[in-house]
């Protein structure tokens, strides 16, 4: 039986910005392994003009390129061991068979073919928004973060912005009529260092991610101070929210992360308020650090587990809000901590709170926790202290009196201790009464039959009592777990609303039970798979977890790290139905976004049928109307009159003409059969060759220099992309002074702009105004719709952008923006 293929590796080449030398380390990468022995093709390498990185791929094979594309199907049939391939987020020419060069790479390596590539931060699909609002330009070819993070290696490529800029000013990077823009605008230092700090902090994250992953596979506990994370430790009292604070400010100081975390114990939390967690959960966000819940009866063991795996280097907690007596029972949370930390340092914050004397709660939470302890160590002492001062009243009591003394000592001390201490201290009563008080003294015989009664009653008295104090306690106890269970049961469901809910919620699970993985299993086809997962080592059937909580007969949650209480059962139960809700949510979700895709298309179509059945149905009795009135046998015509109507079929024809090409454009764009043959053309040319084929060109006044750059575009479709937008505004946008169509460049970017002075677009109307078959003003001025639709298409295919913007003192201007060539 065949093997199973090996996948090939991924390896990434990530840069800050353009010119700090991917390719060329990319392609020395190839040389080195080339000259090794390696099996190594190139294919696809942009140069990009630069001379020093076409020197270095001479000598390298390189495939051919089936178009301005990488041929993905040349280079699955040669097969080599290593293809190198540039630009990882690059948008493929319409009619590819991928739409991104990244899913043409994922071909290579499910063919086990190892690839290196290249791509810039600004490509990075989560940091797409940052770097626009740092650059103020929007990248439109973007790489899902999960390509990147998926690769075996990435290695940063990094250079001083200063040494950058000396670069691009020596020409090694842009031809030199683009360097003092590029330098005025995309390059400049405050845009370079931000780029490449956004560099430094994801490389510096990815390789946080690997350091986790290792750490859990190897089973690798200790703290590694290899990057500083800190922990802060909250108990839902009103200090939380200081210590929130405070945190973060160490945490600022030392560069590092800011986690927060809530520990849930097992039989609940005395004093946690849920409106004082739900704002320490606001000021986490606002803070921009993250919370976290864990459960555990023991809060030390339960902080420190959570904080070692983390890998965090600082734990910040409280000082003490019980008095000191309490602490003379137990030492506290931050005592025990500090004892058991290892290398990472705590630091005890000062609160309000520390300073408000005894208080009666939290005495009798401390007091509650040790109360076990408290109660043997009464067993011995009250009923020793009640014979010792009977003894010394022994000749102003009676033997009722001293009955009842020891009677309260067992009392007491069940209430305290419960039932095991509430026995001893009666029997040790007893016996006390006995030998001290009752004939014949200090002898444990019972002689009259009424003592007898009397040491049985007390000893009923006390099992009653003690009884009852257990039953008490243990329903305390349920109502804590309940309330804890609760806690974990909101936060289970706040996850479900979130907008990743079912990876959010297997955390959760797994952060509250400190569990290596949590995976959701569905079995299909008589065969286990993983629908969701997180941790490492996630179970790949049920049989392989630790824990096993059956949702259906078919979906299972599977837990491993360790063996988990049957008490925990049902919150586990719990948290799977709500996975089982989130994995129905998920797929409901994208159902309703094929739903709406279909919607769109059914919309669409309607919209095309109406469209037709009146704006080609126009011009076509048009043209009828003229032609029945010139062949009419009963009808004289003038020379004018008929020279009038044979222009009407004329325009009538150019109309429908007009119509028919948008419509057969627009089809070709909805089918990717556009393929755009981009080369150097000058916007001059262009706007001359749409305005030939315009009759009203005469009220459009141009202002396009000659020595503008050229713009690297098909030139049929800019022609009719030009000619669409100029006869949209001639259409919609008529007024004083008429069409103006202007150009210059920005940037790496050369723009030109069509500005009318008519009435312009509604409010709210720019985001649609590209919608096929969207029409706005008099519905009686022809047109369907679809000639900014079919420039927007071409112009996307070209790899440009089109907008609309308001025009000063009214109007409406379409910006057609193209890189320069």
């Amino acid at each position: 039986m065949e093997s199973t293929r090996r996948r090939g590796e991924l390896r990434i080449y990530l840069g800050a910005a353009p010119g700090v030398g991917k390719t060329f380390a990319m392609v020395g990468e190839a040389r080195r392994r080339a000259e090794r022995g390696t099996d190594i093709v190139v294919g696809l390498v942009e140069t990009h003009g630069r001379a020093r990185t076409a020197e270095l791929l001479d000598g390298l094979e390189t495939v051919p390129r089936r178009g301005a594309e990488m041929d993905i199907d040349a280079v699955l049939a040669r097969r080599p061991e290593v293809a190198v391939v540039d630009e990882l987020a690059h948008t493929n020419a319409p009619g590819s068979r991928n739409a991104k060069r990244w899913q043409d790479v994922d071909e290579l390596l499910d063919a086990g073919i190892d690839v290196l590539s290249t791509v810039n931060i600004e490509h990075l699909e989560s940091l797409t928004d940052v770097v626009e609002r740092i650059t103020g330009i929007r990248q439109r070819e973007t790489v899902p973060d999960a390509v990147v993070r998926r690769a075996e290696q990435v290695e940063l490529v990094d250079i001083t912005p200063q040494a950058l800029r000396r670069r691009l000013a020596h020409g090694n990077v842009y031809a030199a009529d683009r360097i003092d823009a590029a330098l005025g605008n995309y390059f400049r230092v405050a845009n370079l260092t931000a780029l490449r700090e956004l560099a430094l902090l994801w490389v510096a994250d990815q390789v946080d991610v690997a350091l986790q992953r290792y750490r859990a596979e190897q089973d690798i506990t200790d703290t590694w101070e290899a990057r500083e994370r800190v922990v802060a430790a909250i108990t839902g009292g009103p200090e939380s929210e200081t210590l929130i604070r405070r945190a973060r400010r160490i945490a600022l100081r030392a560069g590092a992360d800011l986690l927060v975390v809530h520990v849930l114990r097992g039989g609940g939390l005395e004093g946690a308020s849920p409106g004082t967690v739900a704002r320490c959960r606001e000021v986490t966000d606002d803070l921009g650090a993250t919370f976290h819940t864990v459960v555990g009866d023991d809060v030390p063991t339960a902080l420190l587990d959570f904080a070692r795996g983390v890998n965090a280097t600082q734990l910040v907690l409280g000082t003490s809000r019980r008095p000191r007596l309490a602490r003379v029972f137990d030492e506290g949370i931050g005592a025990a901590v500090i004892q058991a930390s290892g290398p990472i340092d705590v630091h005890m914050v000062t609160h309000d709170e520390a300073r408000r004397g005894l208080r009666w709660r939290v005495l009798r939470s401390s007091f509650q926790r040790s109360r076990l302890l408290v109660g043997w160590l009464m067993a011995l002492l009250l009923p020793a202290a009640s014979a010792a001062l009977c003894l010394l009243l022994r000749d102003r009591i009676e033997l009722s009196t001293v009955l009842l003394g020891f009677v309260l000592a067992t009392v007491v001390v069940a209430l305290v201790g419960g039932l095991g201490p509430g026995l001893v201290a009666a029997f040790l009563g007893a016996g006390l009464l006995n030998f001290f008080f009752t004939e014949p003294y200090h002898s444990l015989t019972v002689a009259a039959p009424r003592n007898i009664i009397s040491l049985a009653a007390m000893v009923i008295v006390a099992v009653l009592v003690a009884l009852v104090v257990d039953r008490a306690a243990r329903l305390a106890q349920q109502g804590a777990r309940a309330r804890t269970e609760a806690a974990l049961l909101a936060s289970y469901s706040r996850a479900v609303l979130s907008p990743h809910p079912l990876a959010r919620l297997l955390t959760q699970v797994r952060e509250h039970f400190g569990l290596d993985s949590v995976a959701l299993l569905e079995r299909r086809d008589g065969r286990w798979e993983r629908v969701a997962c997180v941790g490492a080592r996630p179970c790949a059937e049920p049989d392989d977890a630790d824990v096993d909580v059956p949702v259906t007969a078919d979906v299972h949650l599977a837990l491993r790290g360790r063996s988990l209480s049957a008490s925990d059962q049902r919150v586990l139960e719990a948290a799977a139905g709500q996975a089982l809700l989130a994995l129905r949510q998920q797929r409901m979700a994208a159902e309703t976004a094929d739903a709406q895709r279909r919607a769109a298309t059914t919309e669409l179509r309607t919209a095309l049928l109406s469209a037709v059945g009146h704006d080609l149905r126009t011009p076509l009795t048009s043209i009828k109307a003229a032609i029945g009135s010139l062949r009419a046998p009963d009808i004289e015509l003038s020379a004018a009159d008929t020279a009038e109507l044979m222009a009407a079929v004329e325009e009538s024809a150019d109309r429908l003409a007009g119509l028919v090409d948008n419509l057969l454009d627009s089809s070709r764009l909805a089918t990717g059969a556009v393929t755009p043959q981009l080369r150097p053309v000058g916007y001059d040319e262009v706007v001359a060759q749409a305005l030939a084929g315009i009759d009203e060109r005469r009220t459009v006044t141009v202002d396009v220099d000659e020595g503008l750059p050229p713009v690297l575009a098909d030139p049929g479709l800019l022609e009719r992309v030009v000619a669409n937008v100029i006869d949209n505004a001639l259409r919609h946008g008529a007024g004083a002074p008429g069409i103006a169509v202007r150009a210059s460049t920005h940037g790496d970017q050369v723009e030109l702009r069509v500005v009318d002075h008519g009435p312009g677009l509604p409010k709210q109307a720019a985001d649609t105004v590209f919608t096929p078959f969207h029409r706005f003003g008099d519905r009686a001025t022809p047109g369907i719709g679809l000639g900014l639709s079919v420039a927007k298409g071409f112009i996307d295919a070209m790899g440009g952008t089109i907008a609309a913007e308001d025009t000063p003192g009214g109007g409406l201007t379409m910006v057609i923006s193209l890189p320069a060539g």
